[in-house]
């Protein structure tokens, strides 16, 4: 299994010119060998592929799967409080290497770009 440890941090957006280290996500996937989400691999390791919501406000941070339907992906959050599913824009088309860039919207807000900042093994 090539199963990954993929940082993001919220990169330059509309009031976040630099960016802000403090929000984010963690998220179990595996990965191709040019660093996209391998399909097959999730399907067969699904329970594996967590998400974890990571910011400054506590009652923001939230734990999380990776779900997959059709061409989407989404973030889905088990419990109320942490809001509902996030869809990740273009998810499976996006390479998942430092300094590329993927897009999330958190609670169904405008979308924010978010840097993937570290790829590791698990």
């Amino acid at each position: 299994m090539t199963m990954k440890r993929i940082t993001l941090r919220l990169g330059r957006n509309e009031g976040y010119p630099e960016g802000d280290p403090r929000q984010g996500y963690i998220i179990h996937a595996p990965l191709t060998a040019d660093g996209a989400i391998d399909l097959e691999e999730w399907r067969e390791n699904r329970q594996a592929c967590v998400v974890q919501r990571l910011h400054f406000d506590p009652n923001e941070k939230a734990d999380g799967w990776l779900t997959h339907s059709g061409s989407h992906w989404r973030i889905r959050y088990d419990e109320e409080h942490e809001g509902p599913d996030e869809p990740a824009h273009r998810l499976g088309d996006h390479k998942f290497t430092p300094g590329e860039y993927v897009t999330f919207a958190h609670h169904g807000e405008e979308p924010l770009v978010y840097k993937v900042m570290e790829v590791s093994p698990l």
